[in-house]
């Protein structure tokens, strides 16, 4: 994903009728899922959205507020929910994690580049491997290490106040890139860049 400089995701043109006023934001699910009770492998799916308000007459809207992490967001009530993804309840073959806004990593912006996709999803684990153990928000580092025990023995987890680069998970998810693919990256990446200490020799 870091290498392909030349693809984005952008808004439909329909999303942006919607969205007059300001750019749609990307909401982002995490899945790791088996394929089978005999698999010993996980498996990680990215889901995207287009960040929609909650009406304030809906019903159960405190259960789509923008910081719980187990819920699905509220776009996912406008059309069918995709049959692995269910309604986003943790089982033996899938954990999932809906990814919060917060004031270091908020939610990016359409359209964005991969580049500058996989920098978010970086810094969206390095926030949560911040995170107390008892705050909802460090659910993803508890998955990783759930999941991916092997990978972080072998690449190792980085301690939460340690710069880190794209390790362990989403080094298989988002590849690496360059430095030269960084500097053309836009508004996003200059958020993300700050959250999130690389390391020089991740994108050498």
């Amino acid at each position: 994903m870091a290498r392909l400089s030349g693809t984005k995701i952008e808004p439909t043109i329909e999303a942006m009728a919607i969205n007059k006023n300001e750019l749609p934001k990307l909401r982002t699910v995490v899945q790791f899922i088996k394929p089978h009770h005999m698999s010993r492998e996980w498996r990680t799916v990215l889901w995207f959205t287009i960040d929609q308000p909650v009406p304030p007459n809906a019903s159960n809207a405190q259960r789509y507020q923008i910081a719980n992490v187990n819920a699905l967001p509220w776009s996912y009530t406008l059309s069918s929910v995709p049959t692995m993804l269910k309604d986003a309840s943790d089982t033996l073959l899938s954990k999932t994690y809906t990814v919060p806004e917060t004031a270091s990593v908020p939610f990016p912006s359409l359209p964005i580049t991969f580049p500058n996709l996989a920098l978010y999803l970086q810094a969206v684990l390095d926030n949560s491997r911040r995170q107390n153990e008892s705050n909802p928000h460090h659910k993803l580092a508890k998955m990783v290490e759930l999941c991916y025990a092997n990978d972080n023995a072998t690449n190792g987890i980085d301690e939460p106040d340690k710069p880190t680069g794209v390790s362990g998970l989403f080094k298989k998810v988002i590849g690496k890139g360059s430095k030269k693919g960084r500097k053309n990256g836009g508004g996003n990446e200059e958020t993300y860049d700050r959250v999130t200490p690389f390391l020089p020799d991740e994108w050498g």
